[in-house]
């Protein structure tokens, strides 16, 4: 009996390891790359940081775009595309429309391979994927054909537009300025729109995980709201910084010269009781603490999700990425919010777990972008991504830590564009102005040396100009 059971084992173990693997890709909104797996202590991380102890973290990953929708419209895309948070509904009106060559999306390519592709939250830019008024119009898509089933459980807050920025017990924003940016209320995880979502991708995973057993491979997208704003999540998780001593903020005052500082007018236009953390400090720590237990929030869905994966046994044939959307400002350059082409808006984490790599545990400080993330996933689940991917696979790193020449990274916001490298970031405006920040010697981005450094600054222009967004 015990030789036929170990036969068995055996068996179950080819059968795996001959069926296509699985996806679960992890978004979260407004998430900085302060996290414990990424060196920061003062952060409680712990179920992304044992993510990072079980796969490849990346140190200098970079989104496309400082705002929601065109970072997710390029990742779902693999491309760059600079139409801001429309970008996907406009490619649904061209689907609409005389036929056409529109470019197959990343569920569109795993669907049809036989994929069940499954959308839980926010995983475009509207969370469910759907638009008009609340967000819930089963005729406007935003990546029509793409999903199965493409879900946001609304719960209190009625609709996705109301869970999108609500606050606990069903408290939707009507208008911003009669919303508290910042809420911590005694109770579970359901008391905000996050558990929902939670819930909803476990019992999906149930009915994936089935399916899975019978051969039918699942490509699972769980897109979480916190921590973005406003900074509301259960009380638990603020109680966990209460006698945490903050780091000071570093590089706190506005730029000098033209940059692309902003007001913070997403973040001012909230009730904050007349204060302004730009000159109030004490006001300051208090946010940041309430985007930490916004983070540790968030960190406890991951957890949750990881965790069934493994009680169900498919996390030894499933492809996790955990990606941030974008970063976001905590002071920095005298800006709380996104919306910059600082590093704060565009350094976001990337973590990437596989079937069968080395080296676990192992980070990477390689350049890479978002858009690198659709041939990365074609090639660690054994396909061919299509042509005109502007990215480059990431799975030689991510299987065994192999060095690669990984350049540069591009953003745009509107019109105005950057490239990261290894050592600088040059950021070009509509009219040629130009800021170049070298970070060998200014990581805080304070120092403008465009004309002291101008041969870079024209090598650097000429890779981007090279890499224009559609």
């Amino acid at each position: 009996m015990v030789l036929a059971g170990a036969w068995t084992a055996v068996g179950r173990a080819q059968e795996t390891a001959l069926q296509p693997p699985n996806v679960l890709l992890i978004c979260i909104d407004d998430l900085r790359p302060e996290l414990g797996v990424y060196g920061c202590e003062y952060i409680s991380s712990p179920h992304i940081d044992a993510l990072g102890e079980r796969g490849r973290v990346f140190r200098r990953h970079y989104v496309q775009a400082p705002t929601c929708g065109a970072s997710r419209a390029a990742l779902l895309m693999g491309r760059y595309m600079a139409a801001g948070n429309g970008a996907l509904f406009q490619r649904a009106k061209r689907m609409q429309g005389p036929p056409q060559d529109v470019q197959a999306s990343l569920p569109d390519l795993f669907r049809d391979r036989g994929y069940t592709t499954v959308s839980v939250g926010k995983v475009s830019h509207h969370p469910g994927g759907r638009g008009g008024p609340d967000w819930d119009d089963d005729e406007v898509l935003e990546m029509p054909g793409a999903w199965d089933r493409h879900l946001m459980p609304s719960g209190p807050w009625k609709h996705p537009r109301g869970a999108m920025h609500g606050l606990s017990r069903g408290e939707i924003r009507v208008k911003a300025g009669d919303m508290a940016v910042m809420q911590a209320t005694e109770g579970g995880d359901g008391l905000y729109p996050d558990g929902w979502i939670t819930n909803a991708a476990l019992a999906e995973l149930d009915a994936l995980a089935e399916g899975a057993a019978e051969g039918a491979p699942f490509f699972l997208a769980v897109g979480f709201i916190r921590p973005h704003l406003p900074f509301g999540a259960p009380k638990q998780y603020l109680d966990r910084y209460d006698d945490v001593e903050l780091p000071p903020i570093p590089h706190p005052d506005k730029p000098e010269g033209r940059t692309t500082w902003h007001g913070s007018g997403e973040f001012m236009k909230y009730d904050r009781g007349g204060r302004d953390p730009r000159s109030d400090a004490e006001f300051a720590d208090e946010l940041r603490r309430h985007y930490a237990a916004c983070v540790s929030y968030a960190d406890a869905q991951v957890g949750a999700l990881v965790d069934a994966l493994d009680e169900k046994g498919l996390a030894d044939n499933t492809v996790i990425v955990l990606w941030g959307d974008h970063g976001w400002h905590l002071g920095e350059h005298g800006v709380w919010g996104k919306h910059t082409l600082f590093e704060e808006s565009l350094r976001a984490p990337l973590i990437i777990v596989a079937p069968g790599m080395d080296k676990r545990g192992a980070s990477s400080s390689a350049v890479v972008e978002s858009v690198d993330l659709f041939p990365t996933l074609c090639e660690l689940t054994g396909y061919q991504p299509p042509d005109g991917m502007k990215g480059e696979s990431l799975a030689p790193i991510v299987r065994d830590l192999a060095s690669a020449d990984r350049g540069t990274a591009v953003a745009y916001h509107g019109r105005v564009r950057t490239i990261r490298s290894e050592t600088h970031r040059l950021i070009v405006h509509t009219d040629g102005y130009r800021e170049l920040y070298d970070h060998r010697r200014d990581p805080g981005e304070t120092r403008n040396v465009a004309e002291a450094q101008k041969e870079t600054a024209d090598l650097l222009e000429s890779l981007l100009e090279a890499r224009r967004p559609g």
